[in-house]
């Protein structure tokens, strides 16, 4: 299951980190949010060289305002502490996985 981040530890968990991290940024009130938690712990366990991290967007919205978070369901794909793409919306494990790879190999 992805581990829960918040503007305390965002530094540490995620722009620190070694290996590439998926941030889902997300609401508890968000529909489309809750559809990807299965897809997400599903990519989760298949792709070991990946970090997956939750940040939730009404306890972080700072952070979220500063890596331009309109709307969620945002996943931010982050490699050597730098932002390299942005998603938003609902989307396949398919697709989530695609352009997982595409940014961040």
């Amino acid at each position: 299951m992805p581990i829960p981040v918040t503007e305390e530890n965002f530094e540490a968990e995620v722009m620190q980190e070694n290996k590439p991290v998926i941030v889902d940024v997300y609401a508890t009130w968000c529909g489309p949010c809750q559809q990807m938690e299965p897809i997400l712990e599903e990519l989760e366990s298949e792709m070991g060289d990946y970090k997956f991290v939750k940040l939730n967007v009404d306890e972080a919205r700072d952070l979220s305002i500063k890596h331009g978070v309109i709307s969620v369901p945002t996943f931010l794909f982050i490699k050597g502490g730098e932002v390299k793409g942005k998603e938003t919306g609902y989307m396949s494990k398919d697709v989530l996985k695609e352009k997982i790879e595409a940014t961040l190999k």
